[in-house]
């Protein structure tokens, strides 16, 4: 029986909301196989990020060698790498094994807490060797501020912010996701290399559990393009899929802050 594999690269999240946890649970819950690569750990729940310990380069390498000669990856995602050595290690390992599936890179810079999820220069290794070899990159709004440089307040700043990472970094397709506030809806805009670009729009859940929504959203868009669907399906699928996890868990209690997304929120409707 056959079953699509995905490979998570990212940091691991003590509170299980976002990072790795939220990845393999996503991948978990859309019918493919989790395989799961730690760049750092963190201390850190609800309410903010107590420490961070970034792996060693070497064990990052070790890890993703182990998955890609044992595992055939028909996507991976990256998230929160951390520092810069991790980075590059990413790049020359997946470059010495040929990798040239779906890669889908979420650029975490920034908890949903506000802590900072990076350090020293990372942002520029990653436009340097990441952001060119990426089926498609996913920032939020702060994130793609700081790529660029510029403040993002509208749509059409969000659709020039993506043009220019496309255009400066050499990256392929931009997901900008817009639950930053530029609008009354929560509209991300993705756009293409070749410069067209598409809206995704859903209304705004009042909640305070959105932790870990982008790094669901990048690990749910690996996964359909894993099983086959093209990139704007990807992108819409995956949307529908985050909303659904922040509409199926807005009532819950989870600890005194930014609590997780309901990532089973597809079997909960079938009970």
């Amino acid at each position: 029986m056959e079953i699509k594999s995905v490979l998570t690269i990212a940091g691991s999240d003590s509170i299980g909301g976002a990072g790795i946890q939220a990845d393999i649970k996503t991948i978990f819950s859309l019918n493919a196989y989790a395989a799961s690569c730690i760049t750092a750990i963190t201390a850190q729940n609800t309410m903010g990020v107590k420490n961070i310990q970034p792996v060693l380069p070497n064990i990052l390498e070790d890890q993703i060698e182990c998955v890609l000669t044992d595992l055939y990856i028909d996507a991976i995602k990256i998230g929160m790498i951390y520092n810069k050595e991790n980075a590059e290690i990413i790049y020359k390992t997946l470059k010495k094994h040929k990798y040239d599936g779906f890669l889908v890179i979420d650029p975490v810079l920034v908890a949903t807490s506000g802590n900072n999820l990076f350090k020293n220069n990372i942002l520029e290794t990653m436009k340097t060797y990441l952001f060119p070899i990426a089926t498609i990159i996913t920032p939020n709004i702060p994130e793609a501020e700081a790529i660029c440089n510029k403040k993002i307040e509208s749509k059409a700043d969000m659709i020039a912010a993506a043009k220019e990472i496309i255009n400066k970094y050499n990256a392929k397709n931009v997901l900008i996701k817009g639950g930053h506030n530029v609008s009354e809806d929560m509209t991300d805009i993705l756009v293409l290399s070749n410069k067209n670009y598409y809206e995704y729009s859903a209304p705004k859940i009042d909640s305070k559990n959105t932790h870990g929504t982008g790094c669901t959203l990048s690990s749910a868009i690996a996964t359909y393009l894993a099983k086959g669907y093209h990139l704007q399906e990807s992108v819409k699928k995956a949307k529908e899929y985050v909303y659904q996890a922040i509409l199926a868990s807005k009532d819950l209690v989870l600890g005194n802050g930014h609590g997780s997304t309901n990532h089973a929120w597809m079997n909960i409707k079938k009970e």
